[in-house]
């Protein structure tokens, strides 16, 4: 149901130009739009501030939540800011859903609300601040400072809504990024996506290696950190132990009735290992001796009771499968080291040195390995050997079975 096209008040009515009705309001939520330019002039240059702003003020008391649906091209920087502030200090929870495309200043309005919803098919687009300066040296380096304070200052709205650091968004907005909706969900800048079914945890799993190719991750640090991948050093993808493994674990989530997909290692193990110490023995000096069926023990609530030995089985296979995982994390690190030395950034005699580090910082250790220049150590022997020297007319001997010729001093 469109809530802007019933009682429609005249043009003249209207508190902004982002087709803000004077106010819509059900069951104690407000909803306004944001479908146009970000602009400080205001009237028939876009949405100012002062207009989309004098709309919430107009708002009723006993507003529990502020819908904003936006379809902007953004604009200008300091008057999105007062219209973000301006939702962030008004009581009501504010929820900003992506209709067609938050881009520019639009984009940190919607971050900064306190929900960010992306309708399906809709789009973000971030990039660095832009300006326009005309002066001397003097004045173009303040216009400098100033654009790169701004950058800045938006990109830390990127961060309190995502998670990752200003400088991962410092990194993102000069490559002008524009988003779908899964990859606005994935970057961590939205909440949802409005439309979009849950899916279900997965159960069938397929050995899909055949078709396994490297893809070209957009976002440089889009690699997960404790799986192979093949865009890492040396020959570290076993996709048969792989399989292997998430055969396992999907195993034992099924049978401890654990949903969650994103549990680790560990998290996983402390859940059986829960799951076995709720397990209620049978108290044989407590049964009594006619055939009398036993009370069942109770089970708390998140526990699943299982046969003894199925329990044993669930054991060795964690602990198999804990001992492959560790398996794979020594040889996918010794791959890593191995091509450093192979591209002549380390010495060989730094090997258990450079291994020891990937154990305790993995990342900040690949950074410093990919930072050393290739070449610096010698991978092959300095000079020519005396194979190298043969002549043509001597390789053309030798084919002919006429015998070598000794290289004299």
């Amino acid at each position: 149901m469109n809530p802007f096209k019933p009682n429609r008040p005249p043009a003249a009515a209207l508190t902004a130009r982002a087709e803000i009705p004077t106010p819509v309001v059900a069951n104690g939520v407000a909803t306004l739009r944001l479908y146009d330019v970000i602009d400080a002039w205001g009237g028939d240059w876009g949405v100012s501030a002062g207009e989309f702003n004098a709309a919430i003020d107009a708002l009723p008391d006993g507003i529990t939540e502020i819908r904003l649906l936006i379809n902007s091209p953004g604009g200008e920087v300091w008057d999105g800011l007062a219209i973000l502030n301006a939702l962030r200090s008004h009581p009501a929870r504010t929820v900003a859903v992506v209709e067609g495309i938050a881009a520019s200043a639009a984009s940190f309005v919607a971050a900064g609300c306190d929900e960010m919803v992306m309708s399906r098919n809709s789009e973000v687009y971030i990039h660095n601040a832009i300006g326009y300066a005309s002066g001397d040296a003097e004045v173009m380096r303040a216009a400098a400072e100033d654009l790169e304070r701004l950058d800045r200052n938006i990109a830390s709205i990127y961060a309190e809504k995502s998670g990752k650091s200003i400088e991962y968004w410092l990194a993102e907005m000069p490559k002008d990024r524009f988003m779908t909706a899964e990859e606005a969900l994935e970057s961590g800048l939205a909440d949802r996506i409005e439309g979009a079914d849950a899916a279900p945890v997965a159960r069938a799993r397929f050995d899909m290696s055949m078709f396994a190719r490297p893809r070209g991750d957009r976002s440089p640090q889009a690699t997960l950190p404790e799986l192979p991948s093949s865009t890492e050093p040396g020959d570290p993808n076993r996709k048969d132990d792989l399989v292997a493994y998430e055969d396992l674990t999907a195993g034992l989530r099924e049978r401890l009735g654990v949903t969650e997909t994103a549990l680790t290692d560990e998290q996983l193990l402390a859940a059986l290992d829960e799951s076995l110490a709720e397990r209620a023995e049978p108290d044989e000096a407590a049964a009594p001796a006619a055939e009398a069926t036993p009370a069942a023990a109770p089970v708390a609530d998140g526990s699943v009771v299982v046969e003894a030995g199925a329990f044993a089985e669930l054991q060795r296979q964690a602990a198999l499968g804990a001992t492959a995982h560790a398996t794979q994390q020594t040889q996918r690190r010794e791959g890593i080291v191995q091509n450093a030395i192979n591209e002549g950034r380390i010495a060989p005699a730094s090997r258990e040195h450079f291994l020891a580090l990937l154990g305790k910082d993995e990342a900040g250790t690949v950074a410093a390995l990919a930072s050393f220049p290739k070449g610096t150590i010698p991978v092959a022997e300095i000079g020519h050997s005396e194979s190298e020297a043969v002549t043509d007319n001597q390789r053309l001997a030798a084919k002919a079975g006429w015998g070598t010729t000794k290289k004299e001093a």
